[in-house]
């Protein structure tokens, strides 16, 4: 069987449904191929769950010391990891749910099986009963995201060894921990399992935990884990591992620059990385330019080197983000439709969900540097902010980069409370071409986290109030 529309899109995560809708909207008839559940890893076992797990167990720490400080005792809470994985279930499918009744109020025609290109414009799909039927279209977008990157010595088992989606769906938190990999995976889902009690322990290869983050950026979350019970171990290679001789857990060994240590424990969780979903596909077979990392290679219009087909998010290269998988989708929706679209953005936020949560957008000052901008730069503590100091977070800092000169926004550094929602502010300012004077007169709510980047904005160009300016 055969069946002829106007664009398919294969993969149905944030990048796929947001461009198969977007494609509706603008009068495309569009198929969406989906081998999995309808939402990709980010809802399914990604950014949706993790966060669910996330603020859970910051709930639960918060039930200590930090309520008990403002005078709420809190006795005998403990932590039902079945109630928990129930609710975030319960998150989950209400958003998966919700994307399938988007595809189809938009008209979006849902097509569950793998994907395969037998020529640009022809795709052989294949259900999980084994059966196959050809869909033809002369647009077909590529959104089929990436996959955890696995280690030899530690093959995935999701019972001794775990994944991301493994330690995401644990119906109980294990006594011991060891986390192989500090980026943002290892450190949040890390974070999550030290806050609810487990002995964690994090190696990094690296000499410092998120690598490619300024150090001052992550120094309060290494405390903040170092605090909930974490150990860390930088420059720190994972050799192996094996059953340990007594039978109670798991034996690590580990090589600590010139030291190898045996770490006890009783899973194993990696997040050493994601690496793109571009094999399988055919894509080679059509002559797609894909990169030595698995890549597929696209020009400003999202389009590979074979016209007429697209690729967009994971699979598309670095940032592997969510938010910019959903922009690429409805650029390249755009494209298909006839509309005069291209990807020019200024700036992707970058988000870490620890405790205390990192968000970064644009340039850092090292990087303004180099791109031979003199800058000036304003840094303002949440320490001593009004609005920190009555929700008792109070760790790390507002960073504004300007250029000395022009007094331009280059880019915005935030480690503290609720940083994934303060950086969406200076998301909008730097899109929109803003001077650090601009954010700094803009009157911001008092006593509210968003003061901090006010605050920084005046500080860049020797205006703050509430510090000394440099």
């Amino acid at each position: 069987m055969s069946t002829t529309t106007q664009a398919i899109v294969i993969g149905s995560g944030p990048g796929g449904y947001v461009c198969a809708i977007r494609l509706a909207q603008l009068g495309v008839k569009t198929v969406v191929v989906e081998l999995g559940e309808l939402g990709g890893v980010c809802l399914n076992v990604g950014c949706i769950p993790s966060k669910a797990l996330i603020t859970a167990s910051k709930h639960y720490q918060a039930t200590g010391k930090k309520l008990a400080e403002m005078g709420i005792l809190v006795d005998g809470a403990r932590v039902e990891m079945g109630t928990m994985q129930a609710w975030k279930a319960g998150v989950v499918k209400k958003l998966t749910s919700g994307v399938g009744t988007l595809l189809k109020g938009n008209g979006v025609t849902v097509v569950r099986g793998k994907a395969r290109f037998v020529a640009a414009d022809t795709l052989e799909v294949t259900d999980p009963s084994g059966a196959t039927q050809r869909l033809q279209a002369p647009a077909i977008v590529v959104a089929t995201g990436s996959r955890p990157t696995p280690i030899p010595a530690f093959p995935v088992d999701q019972e001794h060894v775990l994944d991301s989606t493994g330690a995401l769906a644990l119906s109980e938190v294990p006594k011991r921990l060891v986390v192989i990999g500090g980026g943002y995976i290892g450190l949040e889902l890390g974070g999550v399992f030290a806050r609810l009690g487990a002995q964690v322990t994090v190696l990094e290869l690296m000499p410092q935990l998120l690598p490619g983050f300024d150090l001052d950026l992550v120094r309060p979350v290494e405390k903040g884990l170092k605090k909930a019970g974490a150990e860390v171990l930088t420059e720190t290679r994972a050799v192996s591992w094996r059953k340990a001789d007594d039978g109670n857990g798991l034996s690590v060994t580990v090589q600590v620059k010139d030291v190898t240590r045996e770490l006890r424990c009783d899973k194993i969780l990696v997040t050493v990385g994601r690496r793109p979903n571009s094999d399988g596909l055919g894509l080679e077979s059509l002559g797609v330019d894909i990169d030595r990392g698995g890549f597929i290679k696209v020009d400003s219009r999202l389009e590979t080197s074979v016209p007429g087909v697209y690729a967009i998010g994971d699979v598309a290269g670095n940032p592997m983000l969510a938010h910019k998988a959903s922009k690429e989708g409805e650029v390249v929706a755009e494209v298909i439709a006839g509309k005069p679209s291209v990807w020019d953005v200024r700036g992707i936020p970058a988000v870490v969900f620890t405790d205390p949560e990192i968000a970064t957008v644009g340039l850092t000052e090292a990087e303004a540097k180099a791109k031979g901008h003199t800058v000036r730069v304003g840094k303002v503590p949440f320490a001593g902010l009004g609005r920190a100091m009555t929700t008792g977070e109070t760790e790390g800092f507002a960073r504004v980069v300007a250029d000395a000169k022009t007094h331009a926004l280059l880019g915005v550094q935030i480690v503290g409370p609720e940083a994934s929602d303060l950086i969406a502010e200076a998301g909008l300012a730097l899109e929109m071409g803003a001077y650090a004077d601009d954010v700094g007169l803009t009157i911001h709510a008092h006593p509210t986290l968003a003061e901090a980047v006010m605050e920084a904005a005046k500080a860049a160009t020797g205006e703050a109030i509430h510090l000394m300016n440099r």
